[in-house]
């Protein structure tokens, strides 16, 4: 009746205007389907954005156990605030803003933290909403590339958010760098775990998380050491624009874990009774997991500038060595411009403008004075 009350308001006519509306614009789209066509048959449209559902799992369990059928989430959590031991695990992924509306409605969310679920531009925290915890992850993944370029892409980030309610968890995630089909059916053959409830589910998702990190700074190590090898190497060439490239991903990777930090701290502290004691053991493994991964980056980054100074360090002498080559050819190519303008005055009385043997007597002397250079630049490694 909400739903035929709104229509009506929109449409105070009973509808006519929205045929209207249809019948004008139904030629256009038949030809704009023509025309998207590479052989002339018709290409079904996809469905609109706002028709797409986010939902991409809905799970009832009792007693750690997943009930069997299929089943929509309003019907799930009543069923689990009627049975004991009972919760929902709601899987959702990239879902719109009235998907999300409809969905704080049935399950009692506040407006902000629906928001911020749906914009997924939020740093990892953990906030809470009356009985409701809202848990922000931000993922990560390394991205696999034959060579570091300037433009490469190392890790891939992306964000999970979770609501912890009573008989209910709702996980939201954007990206691909988290998938939580394998977290669910890991939990799933984990019953003891899974007893826990919705908690339960948030420490699974946050390990997982935290594990893809250490994958992540595994493999980023390769990275460092390629770059500095090459770096150090006898003929290393300009790996300015790579350097800063890694830099840039490892700062992003770094602004991913780092904040990651307190939350996990507020999440196994005794006085949180939200979460279960057992929870909180578990939690602490992550947390531990956590601080090893924000140490490495912390060493990557400190290591990463100073392969950077250090390359710098090797563009600025090469670039002096070229600079005193430069100069030491000036000073040999000086001598016999000196004498050459010295000799193109064309005063009357020069010395020695008269002798036969004046002309190769200079050229000699320019080449023993050039001799003489060339051997004391050399020397002292100027050439």
């Amino acid at each position: 009746m909400a739903d035929q009350d709104r229509a009506q308001q929109r449409w105070p006519d009973g509808g006519s205007s929205r045929a209207l509306s249809r019948a004008w614009t139904a030629p256009v789209r038949a030809v704009s389907r023509m025309l998207n066509s590479t052989d002339g048959t018709p290409v079904a449209e996809p469905p609109p954005a706002e028709e797409r559902s986010g939902i991409v799992d809905c799970a009832l369990y009792v007693d750690g156990v997943r009930q069997p059928g299929s089943w929509q989430h309003p019907e799930a959590l009543a069923t689990a605030r009627r049975e004991t031991n009972a919760f929902v695990w709601l899987g959702l992924h990239e879902p719109s803003l009235a998907e999300m509306a409809g969905i704080a409605d049935t399950y009692g969310l506040h407006e902000l933290a629906v928001e911020d679920a749906v914009k997924a531009e939020q740093r990892p925290k953990l906030e809470q909403f009356g009985t409701v915890n809202f848990l922000v992850l931000r993922t990560a993944r390394y991205v696999d590339h034959e060579k570091l370029t300037s433009d490469s892409d190392v890790v891939e980030t992306g964000q999970v958010m979770l609501f912890i309610g009573q008989g209910f968890v709702i996980s939201v995630r954007h990206g691909d760098a988290c998938r939580l089909a394998p977290v669910r059916a890991d939990l799933e053959r984990n019953r003891d775990l899974m007893t826990q409830g919705p908690w339960a589910v948030a420490y699974a998702v946050t390990d997982r998380v935290v594990d893809l990190y250490l994958e992540v700074v595994d493999r980023v190590e390769t990275d460092l050491n390629t770059v500095e090898a090459d770096v150090f190497s006898p003929d290393a060439s300009d790996k300015v624009q790579e350097i800063y490239q890694l830099k840039r991903e490892l700062v992003e990777f770094k602004r991913t874990v780092a904040p990651l930090q307190r939350p996990l701290m507020t999440l196994t502290a005794e006085i949180n009774e939200d979460v279960p004691a057992e929870i909180r053991r578990y939690f602490r493994d992550v947390q531990d997991h956590l601080s090893r991964v924000v140490e490495q980056v912390n060493a990557y980054d400190d290591l990463l500038n100073s392969i950077l100074q250090a390359r710098l360090a090797q563009v600025t002498v090469a670039q002096n060595n070229d600079m005193r080559k430069i100069a030491a050819w000036a000073a040999i190519a000086a001598v016999w411009t000196a004498l050459a303008g010295i000799y193109g005055m064309n005063f009357d009385f020069m010395p020695e403008t008269e002798w036969k043997f004046g002309y190769p007597i200079v050229l000699a002397l320019m080449l023993s004075i050039s001799l003489v250079l060339y051997r004391s630049f050399r020397r002292n490694g100027w050439l």
